[in-house]
């Protein structure tokens, strides 16, 4: 269970990262409802490194890769 965890936190981090990086290079000032703000950029990055980090699959024994 600490491996999926684990996994969903590596996720999330590299999401933010790369959420903050959409901010800061390709981002606007204004008229743009996430890439305006860096906290938003950042959130949206972190969820969807969740969502990729998140195991889809069980295997036959029942346990997550």
């Amino acid at each position: 269970m600490s491996k999926i965890i684990l996994k969903i936190a590596i996720g999330v981090i590299i999401g933010g990262i790369a959420g903050y990086l959409y901010y800061y290079f390709i981002g606007c000032n204004r008229d743009c409802p996430i890439t305006s703000n860096w906290l938003i950029s950042v959130i949206y990055g972190a969820f969807f490194g969740a969502i990729i980090a998140t195991p889809t699959k069980r295997s036959k024994n029942g346990k997550n890769n």
